[in-house]
Parts: structure tokens; C-alpha cells; sequence
């Protein structure tokens, strides 16, 4: 078989990412607080780059819309004396409020909650040192991870004592701790009450699976009871904690900063970026001088590198506030109606409409708006917030999300003895809002914003 050279070529177009293009499109889809950590980092790591506080608003300087000739021959010292080099300063908050959180101490947790009572129990110190072991196994709901078994195995002691400290524990505060599952939860709970409940202990011990499907008819008949005597042991049930360890939950309220604001003003909408706390960064004077000095001492080609890598950074930024105030001022612009009345009005929105409109990428507008928030007149909203899916076609054209509101709306205003249907909802849309939507629809919408079925939203009152 003979072998055979040829020389093939051929003409191809291939989309090659710099790390600098790769940079900026990372800038665009991160939040406030990543931004905050990765401008952090670049400075940690720059030495060109620096956060000059002290500058005044009037000092901004801003740098090239270019990027800086790649060619070794680059005349760095004319570009520097042609070109402003500090830039984007935004405003900051003042620098000498307090941050008055940094002044409150720890929240007790459940755990701590245990222990106190623990060492306040009458116990000998074998015993404290099992409840220990057992509290450390309690979850944040307040039940037991592990068995008395495991605790008897662990800390090699009999299980006969294990099973008393716990029992110990499980007459702590909150009611219903240390249980194993909801049924001990519950029945922990009931038998501490004050007036014990005798029908209520019996449906929770042998009877909860008709509670979870309120067939209350069918349970009175196995009870062989009065259906109002098990209407009132379901109430007093209802009224117990599934999860005692909730009021100790260290889950912080999530607080949002807005990353845009939007205020009218004399019938106009205004956009103003919330730039508060980012650094003011600029090029170091210090290296500048360096770079500028004829010395043979200095690193040029170093400095060079960490120049033309700050320039760009700075420019990146630049470029993610400008897109962002520029599809925020899009958005304002479809959803007018929304920001005056509220959601009755969200106008059906899709990213491409943004896209053309102010003339980018789809991709662009979808990662500028990820994990950013709008201030606006009726309350903060997530950027995505105002694009999603739509229902009908022409005049018809609902967004999918007031959609969403109105069947809430409807759920909210039920009586919670007879729990609006599926179907029931579907006719109601149609009949007060000219709204034509599947039943498999309402049920998908209400499953996304985790609402029960009638059925299992009955209640008795």
C-alpha cells in the first residue's frame, strides 16, 4: 500500500475567546456581592490597580475605548500622556456610618437551648455526657438523627440509660424535641398539655394517615365517634409544631440591595445605578512613574503586563454598567404599564425583544440580567423577573406571571372549607379576566408557587 503526502488548505472562521473577552463576559452575570469579591481579589493580586477613596467626584478620568496594541513596540509612555488612566468612580456611602449588625451578639441556637437546660437538669455526670451526645445529634427541626442504639454503641453504655436521657430531653422546651419522627413529635406535644386529649393522642398514634388526607367522615366512623368531637381533636392537632426547632433557626433573612434604581420623576422614569460601596479604582501613580522612568531597574515588561490587564479590567467593568443601565432602561421602557399600575399590567416579555432593542446579544441580555435587582415604584423585582412566558396570542397576549398573581389571587379569597378546584379556577379566570387556560396549566402554575391541592388545603375551622 503506498503512501501518499498532500498539502490540503483550507479557508475556516473560528470564534477564539481571549481570557480578556472571557473576563467581561464573566463580570456581566455576577452578582453585587461576587462583583464586590472580584474587583477585591484583582486589586490583592494588581499591584498597578489600585482603590483610591480619597479621590473627589471631580477626579474621574476615564481610559480609552480601545484596547491597547498587543505590539511589543507600544509606546507606553505616550499612551499614558494622551490618555486619562484612572476611571470609574462611583459614588460611596459615607465612610463613617456604623455598621451597627457588627454590635449584636450571636443568636441562640437550639442546640445551645438544650445544653443550658441540660446542665440545669438533676443529672449525674455519665448521664450528662450521653444527652450531650444525643443533643449533638438533634437537627435543626429538633429531632434525632441517630437511634439509642447508635448513642448505646458510641459512647459504650446500656441502652436502657441512653433511652432515659432521652426521654429527659424530649421533656424539654421547645415541646416535641428529640423526637424521632412526627408521630413522637406530636404525641410529645399532646401529652404535655395541661387538659390531655385522649381522642387527639389516639388519631396521631394509630390514625395520622387520615389527617394527612383530611377524610374526616371515614375517620369518625373508624373512632366510632361524633364527627364534631373529631373535628375539635383535629383542630387541637393542627395546632401542634412539626418542627419544634424552627423558632432557633439560624436562617437569616435574606436582604437585597438593588443593583438599579427606578424613580419617577415629573411624569418621567429615572434609572440611576446603585454604584455604592463598589471601589473607586484607578492605574497607581506610583508604577505609572516607574513605567515612565528610564531606569534599568525597573520590571517594564512585568508592569506592562499587569497595565494592560488593569486597563482592561477597568474597561470590563465599565462595559457591565453600561449594559446593565442600558437593559434596565429597555425594560422600563416595555413594562411602563407595570411600573405605573402594578401586575395586572406586566406586559409579556421575551429577551430577544430587549436584544433588538438596544441592538446586543440575546446571550448578553440573559447574563447581565442574572442575579441583578430592580428598586422600582412597586417594590424590588429580580431583572429575569420581567421576562418569562407568555399565554394567548395577539389581544389575548397574558404574561404567564400575572397569570400566576390572579390564581393566587383567587386561592387567597376561597372559603377553606370548600377549596376552589383546579377547574374551578380555569372557569373563574375565564369568567372575571377573559383568561383561556388548561386545567393542567393552573395546576402546573400552583405547583410553582407551591400551593396545595383543594384537597389538601381544606381546613376545619
Amino acid at each position: 500500500m503506498a503512501l501518499e503526502i498532500k498539502l490540503d488548505l483550507r479557508l475556516s472562521q473560528q470564534l477564539i475567546m481571549t481570557p480578556q473577552l472571557q473576563q467581561a463576559i464573566k463580570l456581566l452575570q455576577l452578582s453585587r456581592l461576587e462583583l464586590q469579591e472580584v474587583i477585591a481579589q484583582e486589586i490583592e493580586e494588581n499591584p498597578v490597580l489600585e482603590d483610591d477613596g480619597n479621590l473627589e467626584e471631580k477626579e474621574q478620568l476615564e481610559t480609552s475605548s480601545e484596547t491597547p496594541d498587543q505590539d511589543e513596540d507600544f509606546d507606553w509612555k505616550e499612551y499614558m500622556e494622551s490618555h486619562s488612566i484612572s476611571t470609574y468612580t462611583p459614588p460611596r456611602a459615607a465612610e463613617n456610618e456604623t455598621p451597627w449588625e457588627n454590635f449584636l451578639t450571636r443568636k441562640e441556637t437550639l442546640s445551645d437551648h438544650l445544653l443550658w437546660q441540660l446542665k440545669m437538669s438533676p443529672l449525674t455526670p455519665p448521664e450528662e455526657e450521653i444527652g450531650a451526645f444525643t443533643i449533638g445529634n438533634v437537627d435543626e427541626d429538633g429531632y434525632l438523627q441517630v437511634s439509642v442504639e447508635e448513642v448505646s454503641q458510641q459512647l459504650h453504655v446500656p441502652v436502657k440509660a441512653a433511652e432515659e436521657v432521652l426521654n429527659t430531653i424530649q421533656s424539654f422546651d421547645p415541646p416535641g424535641v428529640g423526637a424521632r419522627e412526627l408521630q413522637e413529635c406530636l404525641l410529645i406535644q399532646l401529652r404535655g398539655l395541661a387538659e390531655r386529649d385522649p381522642l387527639a393522642e389516639e388519631i396521631v398514634e394509630n390514625h395520622l394517615s387520615y389527617c394527612k388526607n383530611r377524610d374526616y367522615r371515614r375517620l369518625a366512623k373508624k373512632l366510632k365517634a361524633p364527627l364534631p368531637q373529631v373535628l375539635e381533636a383535629i383542630k387541637t392537632i393542627s395546632h401542634l409544631e412539626p418542627k419544634p426547632g424552627r423558632p432557633f433557626s439560624t436562617e437569616e433573612a435574606m436582604i437585597i440591595i438593588p443593583d438599579v434604581f427606578v424613580y419617577k420623576t415629573e411624569g418621567e422614569y429615572m434609572i440611576v445605578l446603585n454604584e455604592d460601596s463598589l471601589p473607586k479604582l484607578r492605574i497607581s501613580s506610583y508604577y505609572r512613574h516607574l513605567l515612565e522612568a528610564e531606569s534599568d531597574d525597573v520590571p517594564r515588561d512585568y508592569l506592562k503586563e499587569k497595565l494592560k490587564s488593569a486597563l482592561w479590567f477597568i474597561k470590563s467593568i465599565q462595559q457591565r454598567q453600561e449594559t446593565l443601565y442600558k437593559v434596565t432602561k429597555s425594560i422600563v421602557k416595555f413594562q411602563m404599564d407595570f411600573l405605573d399600575k402594578g401586575i395586572d399590567y406586566l406586559r409579556p416579555l421575551v429577551l430577544k425583544e430587549v436584544a433588538n432593542d438596544i441592538q446586543m446579544h440575546e446571550s448578553t441580555v440573559s447574563r447581565v440580567t442574572t442575579n441583578k435587582y430592580m428598586h422600582t415604584p412597586q417594590g424590588i423585582y429580580e431583572l429575569k423577573f420581567f421576562f418569562g412566558g407568555k399565554i394567548g396570542e395577539g389581544k389575548e397576549e397574558v404574561a404567564a406571571k400575572r397569570v400566576q398573581n390572579l390564581i393566587k389571587q383567587i386561592i387567597a379569597e376561597e372559603d377553606s372549607r370548600r377549596p376552589f378546584s383546579d377547574e374551578k379556577i380555569v372557569n373563574l379566570l375565564k369568567e372575571r379576566y377573559n383568561i383561556t387556560i388548561a386545567r393542567r396549566t393552573v395546576a402546573k402554575y400552583r405547583e410553582m408557587m407551591k400551593i396545595l391541592s383543594s384537597n389538601e388545603r381544606k381546613r376545619v375551622l
